[in-house]
């Protein structure tokens, strides 16, 4: 979980800086080779600030679950704000910065003073207690997003046409080769939002209403309550991670099956490796005589029409 949390925060942090920062106000016309060499540069920084960072909390003896609390009171009041912004076409640009600044302020002083009140004093063990890290995290969740509305409605006013996207979101190098027909027609996209925003919402609703109700009725778990708990976490984990593991695969297995097939003509010095794909770009592999393979992009129409085999 470590590694995979830790990977997936540094693709995410590279991407931020390579394409919203980078790309954006420093070099508009960059490259797909250029925007890669940035992302391993800060790949890399990134990788080295992290393991400083974490040594210094180690050294102030913090644990895992009181940094874990603790970065819901960090990022918690733009969670909101940033829905907002994807979902919402009346919110602010400027107030989802001011209300993600405003929460932070927000739940650190009620965390604060949460602690002051309950156990008389500051210090590391009273705020890593539940009742101040949870003032903390809802204060940085709700009030954001109350300022946030607040903002949007009152004071700002503006309607965003999310059309505008299409505009605004440039393809490097402009390359499409990686986008089916599908994957561009605006009826299926529709379609695909209205099915991952029904079940966004019945896993939300899943987890944060249904999920915490299960223990109200019990206060205190009883061994056989307990054991169902379990069950269902560990239900829950596997079933994560089956779909984690397995999904992928069955969605890349054309390309797959291609790759493995490219490999097993360039092992035999066999020759053409077709992709078919009818309607869409499809890629061909040849193998050389030197034996290195040298890729090639012709329509679904052209493979059909074309059936011959290079040795």
């Amino acid at each position: 979980a470590i590694v995979s949390t830790g990977s997936a925060e540094s693709i995410a942090v590279s991407s931020l800086v390579s394409y919203d920062i980078y790309r954006e106000y420093f070099n508009p016309e960059a490259t797909g080779d250029q925007i890669l060499q940035v992302s391993r540069v800060v790949i890399v920084v990134f990788g080295l600030c992290m393991g400083g960072l974490s040594i210094g909390l180690f050294s102030l003896g913090l644990d895992l679950n009181w940094i874990y609390l603790f970065m819901g009171i960090l990022i918690g009041s733009a969670v909101i704000p940033l829905w907002n912004l994807m979902t919402w076409n009346k919110a602010s640009g400027k107030g989802a910065v001011i209300a993600a600044w405003s929460g932070l302020f927000l739940a650190i002083a009620s965390w604060l003073v949460t602690a002051l009140i309950q156990s008389g004093s500051i210090n590391i063990e009273n705020l890593g207690k539940n009742e101040p890290m949870l003032v903390g995290n809802l204060t940085a969740i709700i009030s954001s997003g109350i300022i946030h509305a607040v903002y949007s409605i009152y004071i700002d006013g503006e309607v965003y046409d999310f059309s505008k996207l299409k505009e605004k979101i440039l393809l490097v190098e402009n390359d499409m080769s990686g986008l089916s027909v599908e994957e561009q027609d605006p009826v299926i996209l529709e379609e695909t939002h209205k099915w991952i925003t029904r079940r966004c919402w019945i896993l939300s609703l899943s987890l944060v209403v249904i999920w915490p109700l299960l223990s109200i009725t019990t206060r205190v778990f009883s061994r056989g309550y307990f054991g169902f708990w379990v069950l269902l976490s560990i239900l829950w984990g596997f079933s994560a991670a089956t779909v984690m593991v397995f999904l992928p695969i069955i969605e890349s297995l054309d390309e797959i099956m291609l790759v493995c097939n490219g490999i097993w003509r360039m092992l035999t010095c066999q020759g053409v490796v077709p992709a078919r794909r009818a309607g869409i770009q499809t890629s061909q592999i040849r193998v050389s005589a030197t034996g290195s393979i040298q890729t090639s992009q012709i329509s679904g129409s052209a493979m059909e029409a074309s059936q011959s085999r290079e040795v």
